[in-house]
């Protein structure tokens, strides 16, 4: 049985220590993986790992901690370090206090029950003279939230070049612990529209860059009309494409010279992530003719999508162990970067995405229990 004073303190001292995505806050106070980590390292030492921290970019490390298992097999599970900004919550981010059931604060939810439950897990393994059955390779990566999943994919080139053999793999998500086999990739447009600047009481002499990039939102839009009219392949659902961010503008008398956009496609299962990047870009540069119109490509990469049988030995081991249906979600994660390393790999985790990124951030201790309990039929040996 779980100890749930255990559980519960784990994660509450987790989530007062900050590891905001450092392109969220400006604070070093609070941005930054480096903190959680070297902590995680040291509990993790404490129950017999062996432990590496990984530098992937500006001081800020994965971690790698390996717990040497009884049998030849191996499992990953991957636990993104950073959490999203805490400018919006509504109560104190960090204090990861404990009530009516829950343990409340960032990363409560999104992912540091996680590290939390496996670690809790291990150390009863540990306190009972016993060894985990396969080996665990329990990592923490940078930059999930935001910037390209570089830890993730640091990791698996990481792998790949080491010439490790992963049999199964985790990658922890607030998935109500069912075991997800799917969600859509993706890619970012980042665009620029050059314009020519004038006064805005002659705008003939100009070119106005903001009506060009109105005229490449229309464009976007009506792909995504385009996309709704197709049949999903999969649970997973169709691809979609939105604008969120814009910018452009200098003074209310100028025309403008320059205007920003971004663009997301979310890449359903079967899409090829570059055919579909070099599609929108062709259709991008056309609307906002005669201007120029620069794109690139969000992070210098495109994830096609994740997507396993949901028959799958591994998916149906976790059905089970849970009593949870397999699912496909709306969300992505790391497991975008993980297509190389191993076929058999699932989203599972504690708790709901809907309380992630919230103003107010929390994980249901009952969830903690039911994740314990998976892990610990999963690890035992």
């Amino acid at each position: 049985m779980a100890d749930v004073a255990s559980l519960v303190n784990g994660v509450s001292e987790l989530v007062q220590i900050p590891s905001v995505n450092p392109l969220q806050s400006n604070d070093p106070a609070l941005a930054g993986e480096r903190q959680l980590a070297e902590h995680l390292a040291n509990r993790a030492e404490d129950v017999g790992a062996d432990v590496e921290l990984d530098n992937v970019v500006d001081d800020r490390p994965n971690l790698i901690a390996k717990f040497e298992g009884e049998r030849p097999d191996t499992i990953v599970i991957d636990v993104h370090l950073d959490t999203v900004a805490v400018g919006h919550m509504t109560d104190d981010p960090f204090d990861g206090r404990v009530e009516n059931g829950r343990v409340y604060g960032r990363g409560a939810v999104d992912t540091k029950a996680t590290f939390a439950v496996v670690l809790d897990v291990l150390s009863q393994l540990r306190n009972d003279g016993r060894r985990p059955g396969p080996t665990v390779h329990l990592v923490g990566t940078v930059s999930e939230e935001m910037g390209g999943l570089l830890g993730a994919r640091h990791l698996a080139s990481r792998l790949q070049d080491d010439g490790h053999h992963i049999d199964r793999m985790i990658i922890a998500e607030p998935t109500m612990c069912a075991p997800v086999h799917g969600h859509k990739g993706g890619v970012g447009l980042e665009i620029c529209v050059h314009g020519h600047a004038a006064h805005s009481s002659r705008p003939e002499l100009g070119a106005n860059a903001i009506t060009a990039a109105a005229r490449i939102i229309a464009v976007l839009d009506g792909e995504q009309s385009r996309l709704d009219t197709l049949d999903a392949a999969t649970a997973v659902g169709r691809g979609t494409v939105s604008v969120t961010e814009i910018g452009g503008g200098v003074a209310r008398n100028i025309i403008p010279d320059l205007c920003t956009l971004y663009a997301g496609r979310r890449i359903a299962p079967g899409e090829d992530p570059l055919a579909v990047y070099e599609a929108l870009k062709a259709l991008v540069i056309s609307a906002g003719e005669p201007l120029q119109v620069d794109v690139e490509m969000a992070n210098g990469t495109a994830f096609p999508a994740f997507y396993t049988d949901p028959e799958d030995d591994f998916v149906q081991l976790l059905a089970g162990l849970s009593e949870r249906v397999p699912e496909t979600v709306t969300y992505g994660s790391n497991c975008l970067a993980y297509d190389e390393i191993t076929a058999s790999k699932v989203l599972f985790g504690p708790g709901s995405i809907d309380q992630a990124h919230q103003a107010v951030e929390w994980v249901e201790i009952d969830e903690l229990v039911t994740a314990s309990s998976v892990y610990r039929k999963l690890l035992s040996a």
